[in-house]
């Protein structure tokens, strides 16, 4: 039989083995929780056939933060812009000029990234040069900005292009629309409030070598 004293020591040990078991097993080998995630980039533009890499980065309960390699799913709406495979980081290739939103969803989290696919655009040319409008006229003032040599024909804030409204009061605004020949525009309409005679409307696109084609510089003239 066991002393007292060594049996004293033998409980002591007995229930350091237990505590040290217990905290490993609920602390040191408990997996982070994933609490968020971001795509990256978060913006991208990419050539038709060419390829780029989107990645996700999970931020955890514990503070770290790293690429989340698995268990990812895909997504891209309008469809049909890109085609996109993986399921931890994905490949995304450019199908045609455009632009979609590509959203990764893990553990019930989503995070987005904005993809454009650019053409062959090397310049553009705005058409008419100068337009009227009075305000609250409809359908408004119609633009087009071909591309040339292409794809796209005709650039649009739709299919990738940015439209710059100078002076930016917010009382000018343009939509996409398609006119009789189906070729796409930058309808134009003023409302109550506009602060210039004339605005000047500048289209960007992506350049495929990297920076941006600017368009001349079409003027919208508008009056009561």
């Amino acid at each position: 039989m066991l002393s007292g004293r060594k049996l004293a020591l033998t409980l002591v040990f007995t229930g350091l083995v237990a505590l040290a078991t217990g905290v490993s097993c609920r602390g040191f080998f408990v997996s982070p929780v994933l609490q968020s995630i971001a795509v990256s980039p978060t913006t991208v533009n990419v050539g038709i056939g060419q390829q780029t890499t989107l990645q996700v980065f999970g931020t955890y309960d514990d503070g770290s933060r790293s690429v989340v390699t698995s268990g990812v799913s895909w997504s891209a709406d309008p469809l049909g812009v890109v085609t996109i495979v993986g399921t931890g980081s994905a490949t995304i290739t450019g199908v045609t000029t455009g632009s979609t939103t590509i959203t990764a969803d893990a553990q019930a989290l989503t995070a987005t990234s904005a993809a454009t696919v650019i053409g062959d655009v090397t310049q553009i040319v705005g058409s008419p040069t100068s337009g009227n409008v009075t305000v609250g006229e409809v359908p408004g003032q119609a633009f087009s900005f071909a591309g040339t040599p292409g794809p796209p024909t005709y650039i649009t804030t739709g299919n990738g292009g940015t439209l710059t409204i100078t002076p930016d009061d917010g009382f000018v605004t343009c939509t996409v629309s398609v006119d009789e020949n189906n070729n796409p525009n930058e309808v134009c309409t003023a409302a109550t409030g506009f602060t210039s005679p004339s605005y000047a409307l500048v289209m960007t696109y992506p350049s495929p070598s990297g920076g941006t084609t600017t368009s001349n510089t079409v003027t919208l003239n508008v009056s009561e």
